[in-house]
């Protein structure tokens, strides 16, 4: 299981408490207040999980990334994170091919004896997808966000493999491409509209759906292709063309990404990590549970994929605690052999494609005020609703209750 330990890095200050480590599971979300850490933590997962990929193709070896300045420059810099730095910074990550440590301002790299890897395509989904939607030709906008623009080059790619229309999870609304004009127009029944027109629910939704389904699928159709793992000749044929591709200097860094991607498309992808910014952004409850539901299929397509959250809405917590205990109820019904009766039952109340084992699942909540980070507990086998967001909605019930016992001496 692929683990991370943060201390001393920007608002994480003392780290994981007990154990102090971040277990990523089939899908692990981070709650928590602006500024605690949330998205620093998925950032660094993102970042290492690159790193260990880049080692495991053969990109660079152990030496190159071991120099501190290429530790820094282009890999924490991709998320802006070089400024989080200090001499007390502490990172560790042990992945499944890799174990990388960052401490006292250097890089120490070791790989990892007998562990199995799966080559994964990875994807950061940032809180600013929306920009891309609001404009017709988003190229021509100047993108100071690497994560940014790499997801624009998803995000192309996935317009120009649109067979047909695509269904939303919203409103039951369709997704068409005019490629012709390069243009993404939105259906429902009675109208259609540019997505550039469209609500700002869409245009964050569409962008995180299309991509999602896109990748998703395009790493399950190559995993039924092909069953087998490379082998030694086609890793190390692989390497070689890497290292083609960066011995060119006229490439830019993303013309560089854009070789990677069409030579990685040649070789077995058996894994899916989503790493998604607040999925809930704009989004009305019942629309959120919804885009939850599509991220829980597209995980669920693969047995190695990876899911990773961060997010502000209660609500979002609350349906994966309707997923997990949905997951309990198809298993009581399987146990008990009543599936042919029970299971289209389920079905109706949540999509069985977005059940979540309560073992497959972990919540870490992030304080701002401590820098420490908290592994939400299960009770019962159910995330607890003992969090930060759950306390909100608390807050406020608590505050009407204040208004109405004032109103009460008012009369008196």
């Amino acid at each position: 299981m692929t683990r991370l330990r943060v201390k001393h890095f920007g608002p994480i200050r003392d780290g994981v408490k007990n154990n102090g480590w971040i277990a990523f599971k089939r899908v692990t979300v981070f709650v928590g207040n602006q500024g605690s850490g949330k998205s620093t933590l998925a950032k660094l997962y993102s970042t290492f999980s690159w790193i260990e990929k880049a080692l495991v193709r053969g990109d660079y070896d152990e030496k190159w990334f071991e120099r501190k300045n290429k530790f820094i420059k282009p890999y924490l810099t991709y998320h802006r994170l070089e400024h989080y730095l200090s001499d007390a910074t502490e990172i560790e990550y042990e992945g499944e091919a890799y174990s990388i440590l960052f401490m006292r301002g250097q890089l120490h790299i070791t790989e990892s004896k007998g562990s199995s890897y799966h080559l994964p395509q990875i994807m950061y989904v940032p809180a600013e997808r929306n920009f891309i939607s609001y404009v017709r030709h988003p190229r021509e906008l100047k993108l100071s966000s690497d994560s940014l623009r790499e997801f624009l080059t998803e995000f192309d790619a996935a317009k120009a493999n649109m067979k047909g229309t695509l269904l939303l999870p919203i409103n039951q609304a369709e997704l068409e491409y005019d490629k012709l004009n390069d243009i993404l127009n939105i259906r429902e029944s009675d109208y259609k509209l540019r997505l550039a027109d469209a609500s700002s629910g869409f245009q964050s939704a569409v962008p995180l759906h299309l991509v999602s389904h896109y990748l998703s699928n395009a790493v399950q159709e190559r995993s039924e292709e092909r069953q087998e793992t490379m082998s030694a000749d086609e890793l190390d044929r692989f390497r070689k063309e890497v290292k083609e591709i960066f011995s060119i200097d006229s490439l830019t860094e993303e013309q560089r990404r854009i070789a990677l991607s069409t030579l990685s498309s040649r070789f077995n992808k058996s894994a899916f990590i989503n790493i998604v910014e607040e999925p809930e952004q704009n989004l009305y409850p019942q629309s959120q549970w919804a885009v939850l539901q599509s991220l829980l299929r597209f995980n669920n397509q693969g047995q190695d994929n990876r899911l990773v959250l961060t997010t502000h809405s209660p609500y979002v917590v609350n349906y994966l605690t309707i997923s997990v205990q949905g997951k309990h109820l198809q298993d009581s019904i399987l146990q008990k052999q009543r599936d042919k009766e029970l299971l289209p039952k389920l079905a109706a109340v949540i999509p069985l494609h977005a059940l979540l084992d309560a073992e497959e699942l972990a919540i870490y909540q992030a304080d701002e005020r401590t820098g420490s980070i908290t592994k939400l507990p299960m009770v019962d086998g159910i995330p607890s609703d003992d969090n930060f967001l759950n306390r909100s909605l608390q807050e406020g019930n608590d505050l009407f209750d204040a208004l109405l016992d004032i109103e009460e001496e008012l009369k008196g």
